[in-house]
């Protein structure tokens, strides 16, 4: 199977702070790994690299085998936008566009044309059972919706890595369970791969595998215990 990223001596330092210390991580095409850990243990610091949007002090980091801290600025933000799909736990939808317009974002950043992008944006929202929320704001939407409308823009240039960051933390239950779901469902029918952090229990024991992080250290690694998906 092919290593979607693959990740060698790793090092990030915020001043005197050691945030990483030589990390060594791979992660295979279609596979769905969590990274869990205390509060400090530099999980996000570690997505963060792995999604382009902070650098390393030392190591490297290899997407489908190419290194794109090697791009300049410029080609480093179109890498970004054309492989990698963002969730996080505040969703961060612009408040003053509708759910249609914050999906059409990213295509719109590419270069598509609006009607393009709009009807590729209705198409996801339709895979996320909002089809008749389009036109309504964050505001006017539920937590659970605004967190789908965010799956659906982060999945809008058919990216090969979707990297979420606490996607479920501000979520109830019934929500949460349903976003698991739609992960599991949207990896097996696009064969995206999925870095989750996260401190939820449940849905790091849904992983593939979960990696452990503690003081900047991989301590552990090792494949979910149940390795079963979500429930329908």
């Amino acid at each position: 199977m092919l290593i979607m990223i693959k990740v060698e001596k790793l090092n990030k330092y915020y001043g005197d702070l050691h945030v990483l210390r030589d990390v060594d991580l791979y992660i295979k095409q279609g596979e769905i790994v969590t990274i869990v850990g205390p509060s400090g243990a530099g999980k996000t610091t570690l997505l963060q690299i792995l999604g382009t949007l902070d650098r390393a002090d030392s190591g490297d980091v290899w997407f489908d085998e190419q290194n794109p801290f090697e791009l300049k600025q410029q080609g480093l933000s179109r890498f970004r936008n054309d492989n990698i799909g963002f969730v996080f736990q505040f969703h961060q939808l612009l408040p003053e566009f509708s759910a249609l317009e914050n999906i059409s974002i990213p295509a719109l950043i590419k270069g598509q044309n609006m009607k393009t992008a709009q009807d590729n944006a209705q198409t996801l929202l339709e895979k996320m059972g909002l089809t008749d929320r389009a036109n309504h704001k964050p505001s006017e939407l539920s937590g659970g919706e605004q967190q789908r409308v965010a799956v659906a823009r982060a999945l809008m240039n058919r990216p090969k890595v979707i990297l979420a960051d606490e996607p479920s933390g501000n979520l109830d239950t019934a929500n949460k369970e349903s976003l698991h779901k739609l992960f599991f469902s949207l990896r097996d029918e696009f064969n995206l791969t999925f870095i989750i952090v996260t401190h939820d229990k449940e849905l790091a024991g849904l992983a593939d595998r979960i990696v452990e992080l503690r003081d900047g250290e991989i301590i552990n690694r090792q494949p979910a215990q149940s390795g079963a998906k979500p429930k329908e």
